[in-house]
């Protein structure tokens, strides 16, 4: 008989199988343990950062991953509509569309208006652009376009504001600091401003490099939001607005001491993806104190008043005579219109949806279309075949784009038809009544025009105004003699 009977062969291989399986075990163990030792990983102390540390290459020496992404905003790509990215070669839309050389005559978007491209090239881009070129703009431009947080309160202390740059940015100092500095920047011209920035957005604009957390820093914003609040205009977008609203309203609506982060993943892209005005005539504006659409925005302007006491205005219509208003992005405004933002959806939900790298998981700071990332960006929500996803997309931006080439046309015929009334000897003020028409055409039809997602934020809304743009363009063409 063999020395290895049956229960002695049956014991020496459940101690090998045991033996195998601790290994297995262990080794299992030891991966859990590093890879979360990995994810507490999420940032390197290499450098100090201050409140002065403007430079994103700074910041990204202990944030590799998030800078690794912010980066890549620099990188080439396009889609069908555009999307908030780094869009193609700077195309023309002049040239891809015509009819914008005479809905915009006299403005300096007539002279110079192309696609937009990534973060990376913000500033670059303003400071070539014709608009700015050829005809004199001032420094309130960079607002949106530049990290002004440093370059505000370092002008700031050189209008007599109180502290240093040491003092973080909540604090009452600082925030003196950033308002005077604000006021004195915008009033520069924009030749001499932009000698005081040398960055497009930075880290700085959007976190506290104290503690990494979110925050907003532009000033237009932190005056508009708080306009906002004091409305009676629902927000159910922005429910720490309606929770303000209901204290003692001792201060001002504060969104960095206000508002919950999940917000303030919205507010910081807000910022500047906004309706805004900016030009020489006054400070800096975000119209929003009726609320955030686009006939509330439209019934703000009205009221407004230059220092001389005339009506806002943009600028005057060069074929039409016309004052009439120019949108800029309204991203912002049109988001919060939409099912998404009702939804409890932030901005960066979709243009920074959170990526893993090894045990991290971070947001994406490669800011892009979410049609590029349609797994990360909309699939862990919608579980859907991305085809699926990227058709119902197409149909809603196919639509919006005919409806504005509708509405577009509309303007234009309404147009010519005031030049020809006023070569047949009307006057302006007999064209007055016309003139409002136009106004509130142009309004409309620019509100989604400009608005970087072809309908997409809040397609009903997008839909609503431009059928109001084509009623009012028609309703002028009936009220000439």
């Amino acid at each position: 008989m063999s020395l290895l009977t049956r229960p002695v062969l049956r014991s020496v291989l459940i101690a090998v199988v045991a033996a195998g399986c601790t290994a297995l075990v262990m080794a299992l163990s030891a991966n859990v343990s590093e890879r979360q030792a990995e994810a507490k990983t999420s940032n390197f102390n290499v450098v100090p950062l201050t409140e002065a540390t403007v430079d994103s290459a700074e910041w990204g020496k202990n944030f590799p991953r998030q800078f690794d992404g912010y980066q890549r905003t620099a990188e080439r790509y396009s889609t069908r509509f555009g999307g908030s990215g780094s869009e193609g070669m700077a195309v023309s839309r002049l040239t891809e569309d015509p009819r914008l050389v005479d809905i915009f005559a006299g403005y300096a978007f007539s002279i110079d208006f192309n696609q937009r491209q990534g973060h990376a090239y913000m500033l670059d881009d303003q400071r070539a652009t014709k608009r700015v070129t050829e005809r004199p703009q001032p420094g309130a431009c960079l607002h949106c376009h530049a990290s002004t947080t440093v370059a505000y309160r370092e002008a700031g202390l050189k209008q007599g504001a109180t502290g240093t740059m040491a003092d973080p940015l909540q604090s009452a100092p600082a925030r003196e600091q950033l308002m005077k500095g604000f006021e004195a920047v915008g009033k520069l011209p924009y030749a001499e401003a932009t000698k005081l920035v040398q960055h497009p957005v930075s880290c700085i604009d959007c976190h506290d490099p104290a503690g990494m957390g979110l925050r907003v820093t532009k000033p237009g914003f932190l005056v508009g939001v708080a306009a906002l609040a004091r409305s009676d205009e629902p927000t159910p977008h922005l429910p720490s607005i309606e929770k303000w609203r209901k204290g003692n309203r001792a201060r001002d609506y504060e969104p960095n001491l206000d508002a919950s982060r999940q917000e303030l993943r919205s507010m910081v892209c807000g910022q500047c993806h906004v309706e805004y005005y900016c030009g020489p005539k006054m400070t800096l504006t975000y119209p929003w104190g009726k609320g955030l659409k686009v006939e509330q925005i439209e019934a703000t302007w009205n009221e407004t008043k230059f220092p001389d006491g005339h009506r806002f205005f943009d600028w005057k219509h060069e074929k039409t005579g016309a004052e009439v208003l120019k949108a800029q992005h309204p991203e912002f405004e049109m988001w919060s219109q939409g099912l998404h933002a009702r939804s409890g959806v932030s901005c960066a939900d979709c243009h920074m949806p959170y990526v893993r790298e090894g045990a991290m998981k971070v947001s994406s700071h490669h800011v892009r279309s979410p049609l590029l990332d349609v797994t990360r960006s909309c699939q862990t929500c919608h579980r859907f075949p991305e085809a699926e996803l990227l058709s119902r997309v197409s149909i809603i931006q196919e639509r919006t784009h005919a409806l504005m080439g509708r509405a577009e046309d509309a303007l234009v015929q309404l147009i010519k038809a005031i030049e020809a009334a006023k070569k047949n000897g009307l006057t302006d003020e007999q064209l007055g009544p016309v003139f409002e028409l136009q106004r509130k055409a142009q309004w409309r039809l620019d509100f989604v025009n400009a608005e970087n997602s072809m309908g997409f934020h809040a397609s009903q809304e997008a839909a609503r105004i431009l059928a109001e743009s084509i009623d009012y363009s028609r309703q002028g063409e009936l009220a000439l003699p």
